[in-house]
Order: C-alpha cells, then sequence, then structure tokens
C-alpha cells in the first residue's frame, strides 16, 4: 500500500517540482495579499534554530567539550583562526559573529533541504503536498544573502578608511587617461562579486537536488529490479555527497565574504 502511495508520489512529480517556491497560503497586509512560500517556512525554522535551539544547546560551557558542543566549537574556531584571521587580522573579532552566522544559517538551509520531509508526509496522507524545500535552491534567498554581505564589504571599507578613502582605492594609480577605465573595471568587479556568491551558491544546491530527484525518477520510469538497485544505490551515495557539499557551500560564501570584506578593509588594496 505504502510503496504504491510512494510510486504515484513520485511519479506525479518533475525533477524541478520539489525545488521550486510553492505558496502555503497568504498573509494579508497593508491591503494587499502577501504569499508566504515554503521556502519562506524553511527560512524561519533555519531562522529558530540558528538563534534558539543553538544557543540553548551549548548555552552551558564545558571545560572539555563534547558531543554537539565539542563540534560547533570547532568550527567556530576553524572559521575563526583558519578562515578569517589571516584576511581580517586585528579586525577580526569585529567581523567574526557576522561570519559565523552566515556560515551557519546556510549550512542549516541546505541541511534541512535534503530532509525528505514532503515524501515522509506523501506517504503518510496519501498525497502530494509541497511544505518543505530546499530554500538555498532559490535565487532570491541566495541573491539577499550576497546583497547583504555586498553591502556588508562596502560598508567595512567606508567604516575603516573613510567614505572618500574607501572610494578613492576604485581607481587604482595608473596614468590619468586610463584612471576613468579602472574605476569602471573595478566598480563592475564588486558587482560581480556579488552575483556570484548568490548564483555559486544556487547552482550547487539546485543541482544536487535536481540529480538526485532524476535518479529516484528512474525506479518509475523503467519498473527494472536492476535499475531500482542501481538508483537506489546511486541516490544513497549522491545524497552522502549532497551533506558533504552543503557544508562546502556554506563554507565557500563564508570564505569568500571573508576574502571580500579583507579586500575592503585592506591599507594595499
Amino acid at each position: 500500500m505504502y510503496m504504491a502511495i510512494f510510486g504515484t508520489y513520485l511519479g506525479s512529480m518533475n525533477p524541478l517540482e520539489h525545488v521550486v517556491s510553492h505558496e502555503l497560503f497568504t498573509i494579508p497586509l497593508f491591503g494587499k495579499e502577501i504569499p508566504f512560500t515554503n521556502h519562506m517556512l524553511m527560512i524561519t525554522v533555519g531562522s529558530i534554530v540558528l538563534m534558539i535551539v543553538m544557543p540553548l544547546v551549548i548555552a552551558r560551557r564545558q571545560l572539555i567539550p563534547r558531543g554537539f558542543y565539542n563540534i560547533i566549537e570547532t568550527i567556530c574556531v576553524f572559521i575563526r583562526e583558519d578562515v578569517a584571521r589571516p584576511f581580517l587580522k586585528k579586525q577580526t573579532d569585529r567581523y567574526i559573529p557576522y561570519l559565523w552566522s552566515i556560515f551557519f544559517f546556510i549550512l542549516i538551509l541546505n541541511l534541512l533541504g535534503m530532509v525528505p520531509f514532503n515524501a515522509v508526509l506523501g506517504i503518510i496522507f496519501g498525497k502530494q503536498n509541497h511544505i518543505y524545500g530546499a530554500a538555498t535552491a532559490n535565487l532570491y534567498v541566495t541573491g539577499a544573502l550576497a546583497t547583504f554581505a555586498f553591502f556588508l564589504f562596502h560598508l567595512a571599507g567606508i567604516f575603516e578608511k573613510g567614505f572618500i578613502k574607501y572610494f578613492a582605492t576604485l581607481s587604482p594609480k595608473v596614468p590619468w587617461p586610463m584612471m576613468p577605465f579602472m574605476f569602471l573595471m573595478e566598480l563592475i568587479s564588486s558587482f560581480v562579486r556579488l552575483f556570484s556568491l548568490a548564483i555559486r551558491l544556487f547552482a550547487n544546491i539546485l543541482a544536487g537536488h535536481i540529480l538526485l530527484s532524476v535518479l529516484l525518477g528512474f525506479i518509475l520510469l523503467f519498473k527494472n529490479f536492476m535499475v531500482a538497485s542501481a538508483s537506489i544505490t546511486a541516490a544513497t551515495m549522491m545524497s552522502l555527497l549532497e551533506i558533504f557539499v552543503a557544508f562546502l557551500q556554506a563554507y565557500i560564501f563564508t570564505f569568500l565574504t571573508t576574502i571580500f570584506i579583507g579586500f575592503a578593509i585592506s591599507e594595499e588594496h
């Protein structure tokens, strides 16, 4: 019975259906109906985990860290000492709270997107739903995260150097006829950083979920024991790889943000 329900559920899906945004309900606000989507729900859950659950879990400091506390402390020390400090130096402690927050927030969203809540609920209730989803497979979500980082590293440069001195660094010391061109190139490159942060995270998470969906779809497409066995094996291996990708993409976003902040506040830049 459950296999029949699962087959119907899986067969009715296309590879993009579980990664695109789906409206759950609307919120009346200022005379308009604002849609609340499954990705907004994931962001809400991720925010609750980051702001409430994690502080409660690690609230009791331990002389000898163990378990989950030890994992969190190890990650925080690694980001501060091996990622941030080589680029931010004396200003590390000023920006490390943001770097810790953005790493764990992206990691939580990535991992939440991998849990098959929709499939489980579909098996239990016998109908398809889109309550959960991969929020970081939404370009608007990754774009918002990248936009905040974009403003942060520019504001950091302005704060550390002053407005005039910071924007003067966008025009390197070159012969004056080339200054307008170089200023334009530096300005464009700063926006390229914005798009690179957003698209890299979005594309990697989206591609992974689509690939998993396609691999599982082969089971119902061919209805063959050998194909099903190969699909399940490949999907299991890909799921393990996706866990690694979830950590890797959170790290890359944090690492690149750190580099961009370092460029902005560096006296040599």
